[in-house]
């Protein structure tokens, strides 16, 4: 045990215990060792089954619920939101760019501009619109006893949710090369965001939340739609 002063390789700073006091890193640094790197990669995936399988299973199975509790001071357990929305459109534009290749390169189909710009920018894309999302469901929702930071947070877990299925729904073109997945993405991003919206904005009688979810879902498709279209467009 780490009882006398001790020297942080870190900061540089001298002090008792096992923490530094300035910032946080343990006094006691081992060598690098391949039993180490191992530890580190299977501490790595548990705390991605505790945290990112835990909450997206959460969100498939208590939309809404599982936003209110986050909201309401249930964290430990879950994902944090933007490391969530990270990872998720991450993998979602992974699984995009890769199903255009493989239709540019096995079926003639495809489109190698929204190949590249899944690539390169559909990250970046996400994030740009996730605050207008929530700027519309917000104004949508505006009576409500949610801020507009908390709307952040139900969208941001909404929208990793939506992005990984609708690039799972990318996958039925390798098997209809020319079928339009936008007509299955927006009855099954409007019926999870209703769901999702009467269990989280439980106060409202379930109609109106209906009608607005409608509403605002369709707004949220028509302006991401122009932009998408008008980046690639530009882009190219």
């Amino acid at each position: 045990m780490i009882t006398s002063d001790n020297h942080c390789k870190n900061c540089q700073i001298t002090g008792q215990g096992n923490f530094c006091s300035s910032c946080g890193q343990i006094y006691l640094v081992k060598r690098l060792t391949l039993s180490g790197l191992a530890h580190e990669v299977f501490h790595f995936f548990t705390h991605v089954d505790k945290g990112f399988l835990y909450t997206l299973k959460s969100l498939v199975q208590s939309p809404g619920k599982m936003q209110k509790d986050y909201v309401d001071g249930h964290r430990a357990r879950h994902q944090k939101p933007f490391s969530m929305f990270f990872l998720c459109a991450t993998i979602a534009a992974l699984i995009y760019y890769w199903t255009n290749l493989v239709l540019m390169n096995y079926f003639n189909a495809g489109d190698s501009k929204e190949a590249s710009f899944f690539h390169q920018y559909m990250v970046i894309l996400q994030v740009v619109m996730a605050p207008v999302y929530s700027l519309i469901i917000y104004l949508t929702f505006y009576r409500s006893r949610y801020n507009y930071a908390e709307t952040v947070i139900l969208i941001l877990y909404n929208l990793s949710l939506i992005l990984i299925v609708s690039s799972l729904l990318q996958l039925i073109k390798l098997i209809v090369p020319d079928f339009e997945t936008r007509y299955l993405e927006l009855p099954i991003v409007a019926l999870y965001n209703i769901w999702t919206n009467i269990k989280f904005y439980d106060q409202e009688r379930k109609s109106v939340t209906f009608v607005k979810t409608i509403f605002s879902t369709a707004l949220c498709f028509l302006v991401a739609g122009f932009v998408q279209g008008y980046l690639i467009d530009l882009l190219s």
